[in-house]
């Protein structure tokens, strides 16, 4: 039986996220996959589909919902592939009980604001060029290493590149299972 491994989205969720294929062909001859929608789980509107609008609801208790909702819905141990505001979710969700064998968290800025770290593996990357990723200080009173993509933007998660080298991450403990 393969190990399950939930996607989560960014802000956008699904109707903006076709690199997200890219992820599930490479990594779905190991995982089994499920994908989520972090503006469905959150119970974000997206009639004004506006970064601002969907950013504010998912600031103004979204991220919540879409925590509990996601607590409810996984009981069993998984791996979580979460991008953008998908990382602050898993993150929170972890703390709150859900089973994370590894969390990989792609430009989840909103880290930043965290003081408590998962007891789970971590692995976070983030674009050197993304002005609101977490300050070196942060990094450090975590304890953790992100791997920081040179010249990159928040959205490196669309790029081939990047998708390839973070899928070999995801892939490497299970190659010799």
């Amino acid at each position: 039986m393969k190990p399950r491994l939930i996607i989560l989205s960014d802000l956008w969720g699904i109707e903006k996220s076709v690199w997200i294929n890219d992820y599930t062909e490479i990594l779905d001859s190991i995982f089994e996959i499920q994908y989520y929608d972090c503006c469905d789980l959150g119970q974000v509107d997206k009639l004004e589909y506006q970064e601002n609008n969907l950013h504010n609801q998912f600031i103004n208790g979204g991220i919540e919902v879409a925590t509990k909702r996601l607590l409810e819905l996984e009981k069993k141990r998984i791996d979580v592939l979460a991008f953008s505001i998908g990382g602050i979710i898993a993150w929170k969700a972890q703390l709150n009980g859900l089973k994370i064998n590894t969390l990989y968290s792609i430009s989840s800025t909103r880290l930043r604001y965290e003081k408590e770290k998962p007891k789970c593996n971590l692995s976070l990357y983030f674009g050197d060029k993304d002005n609101y990723k977490p300050t070196s200080e942060w990094f450090d009173r975590i304890e953790l290493n992100p791997k920081i993509f040179k010249n990159k933007e928040h959205k490196l998660y669309t790029e081939i590149g990047c998708i390839s080298e973070i899928c070999d991450d995801i892939k490497t403990p299970y190659n010799n299972v």
